[in-house]
């Protein structure tokens, strides 16, 4: 049976392929990401990958479907994608000398129906960025399109000198829960 990954991110097609599963296709869903008044980071990430999953499911009935949903929360409050300068530099403003936690929302049908779906929460700290630090990461663009403005896989794993939980979660799929799930609906590979 084929995988259809519901999601445009390199980042998660390279961790799938890392641990030996390469989706037949990608389809991504382009659905409304906008968090709903008072939802909580937890149950946004569940939300936005459950409503991910049932958009391209849909279009692939009799294949595993896997969609997720990374979110950087400080508190109780959702970190945006940094997309323009502006919000790249509020949010390492934010994040700057203080832990925050990476969620992941993982939502996986199998060809007859069956759904899992789990959310994954992985603690980070981040470093305090002196004016250097921030400026020069702020000119390398690595934070554009980014939760939180930041990548751990790239410049930015020089400020994080704690994490509690799985790293793959923060790249933007925890692969060990996504593997385990797939595993428990019958995907063979």
């Amino acid at each position: 049976m084929p995988l259809i990954l519901a999601s445009a991110s390199p980042r998660r097609l390279d961790l799938l392929k890392q641990i030996g599963i390469t989706p037949a296709v990608i389809d991504a869903p382009h659905i409304d990401e906008t968090n709903q008044k008072g939802e909580l980071p937890a149950v946004y990430a569940k939300r936005i990958a459950a409503e991910k999953l049932d958009a391209v499911a849909a279009r692939h009935p009799g294949a595993y479907v896997l969609a997720a949903d990374t979110v950087v929360a400080l508190g109780r409050r959702i970190l945006p994608k940094a997309e323009d300068e502006k919000t790249a530099r509020k949010c390492l403003e934010l994040l700057s000398g203080r832990r925050h936690k990476v969620i992941g929302g993982i939502a996986i049908s199998a060809p007859d129906g069956r759904r899992a779906v789990r959310v994954v929460s992985t603690g980070v700290v981040f470093k305090r960025l002196d004016a250097t630090e921030f400026e020069r990461y702020i000119a390398s663009g690595e934070w554009h399109g980014k939760a939180g403005g930041y990548a751990v896989q790239g410049l930015a794993a020089a400020f994080i000198p704690d994490i509690a939980g799985s790293y793959s979660n923060i790249v933007g799929l925890s692969v060990s829960d996504a593997y385990a799930m797939l595993i428990g609906l019958g995907f063979r590979g």
